[in-house]
Order: structure tokens, then sequence, then C-alpha cells
């Protein structure tokens, strides 16, 4: 299927590694041009040269998005550059674990500025390009915000944020055109998931009790599955999907967890 993506510019925070690498290279495979927006201009380069060593197009621009001039000053580069902007995918975070009895408002406002503030800025500061191409928003965000896991405060709230943030814009831009959809991602492996399970004293067995739990086929979710799902969703294959939060996760979160060993 043709997802009428090519030459579109779709900005992608935290697209050089794990998930975002894996959106980043799904888009540029269908005909899109997308930006990498990420704090370290090695890891970006490092996904820019494998994205064109397929042959594909692919930008990048350097920016700590905890500064929120620094969020501004990308969307200007990208605008600077190519004139336009058709998408934005909102990714860009961390798991920091910043709990209740062991934080404390310093730490847990530093969450909240990782995972969530910059994807208001980034929306905000990307809205009038959005505007004029009737674009669209898609939000990544944990199952956290719905199941909780325990000593993750910031991220977890950080992640009740964005799903709120996707239904409260798809509502408010509606009169734009412009679409806002979230994944909401449960058990994917990436090379983050990978070294905090290497951390444990038996790494092996512990992935392996996670995938028992997971009901569709007892793995865990591709980075490549979160970017084809995402693709989708920034495509005008979806022009009637918005304010949606899309469970890419095996059915992990909703589905009987007896049906996992069925």
């Amino acid at each position: 299927m043709d997802l009428g993506l090519k030459n579109k510019v779709i900005v992608v925070t935290g697209g050089a590694k794990g998930i975002g690498a894996g959106i980043v290279k799904v888009l540029a495979a269908e005909g899109a041009i997308p930006v990498i927006v990420g704090r370290s201009e090695v890891d970006n380069l490092i996904t820019v040269k494998e994205v064109e060593a397929a042959g594909r197009q692919v930008h990048h621009v350097v920016a700590e998005l905890t500064d929120p001039a620094a969020c501004e000053n990308a969307i200007n580069k990208v605008l600077q550059q190519f004139g336009r902007i058709e998408g934005l995918v909102n990714n860009a975070g961390v798991n920091d674990g910043v709990g209740l009895e062991h934080g404390n408002y310093e730490k847990f406002m530093a969450s909240l500025h990782k995972n969530v503030v910059h994807y208001y800025l980034m929306a905000h500061f990307a809205l009038p390009a959005l505007k004029k191409s009737k674009g669209a928003i898609l939000n990544i965000t944990s199952k956290t915000a719905a199941t909780g896991q325990g000593n993750t405060s910031g991220y977890a709230a950080a992640n009740g944020g964005r799903n709120a943030l996707t239904r409260e814009w798809a509502v408010e831009l509606l009169k734009y055109g412009i679409r806002v959809n979230a994944i909401v991602v449960a058990e994917c492996w990436t090379p983050l998931y990978e070294n905090w399970i290497n951390t444990l004293p038996d790494p092996i067995a512990k992935r392996k009790d996670i995938e028992s739990k997971i009901p569709l086929e007892n793995r865990m979710t591709t980075a490549e599955e979160i970017a084809n799902t995402t693709a989708f969703l920034l495509s005008e294959r979806s022009s009637h999907t918005t304010g949606q939060l899309i469970y890419v996760d095996g059915g992990y979160v909703h589905l009987d967890r007896a049906l996992a060993n069925a």
C-alpha cells in the first residue's frame, strides 16, 4: 500500500535510537523526509548514515528538548531548510524512575520536562506550519499511564499528560484539519530496554517471564511494528482517524493474562 508520504517532511523527536530510529527508517522507506531531533549529534549521525546507505533521504537537528528555546530553534531550522512541515512525531523521553516515596520536587519536575513538556513545545512551535499543510501529529506514549508501574511517578504522570494532550489537541485542531493520535507502547524491545534488563540478576529468565505474559505470540513488540502504525497514522490512509490512543502491544494491556498461556 502506498501511504502517500513521499517527500513529506516529518519531524521525529528522539529519532536516533530505539523506537524513534525505527520510525525514521520506516518513514524514509515510504519516501518521506524524516528529520531527527535529538541531543546527540553522534547518535543522530549514526541513524542518518544507516538511512542514507539504504538510498533514502533523512536530515537531523541537534537540540536539547528540555530547553524551550532549543525546541523553537529546532523547528525554525527545519523550516529554514524545507519551508514546510507535514508531520510531527513526539517520541523522545525516558522512564527515569522518579517515584513518590524516594523522589522529590526537583526530580519530578525534571521528569515532566524530559517526558511531556517538550511534546507541548514542539507541537506549539510546529503548529503554524502544520496548519498550512494540514499535517498530522503522532504522540508516542506508554502503558504506564493506564496500568501504573511503581516507582516512576514522573514518567507515569507525563504519559497521562501525553494521552490527555492527544485528545485535547485533536479537539482544538479539528478546525484546521489536523489529525492527532497516539500510539501506546507496552513491552517493546529496544537498546534501552535491553540495557535495563541486563542490569537484573537473570536477564534471560526475566525476558522470558515478561514475554510469557504478552498474549499475541508471547514476544515483545518490535520498533518496526510501532513505526509501521506510526506511518499509517501520519498518512492520508487514516484520514478519518483522530483523537485515538492506539495500543500496539500484542494485547498486553487489555487482554486477559490467561490467554498468554492458552
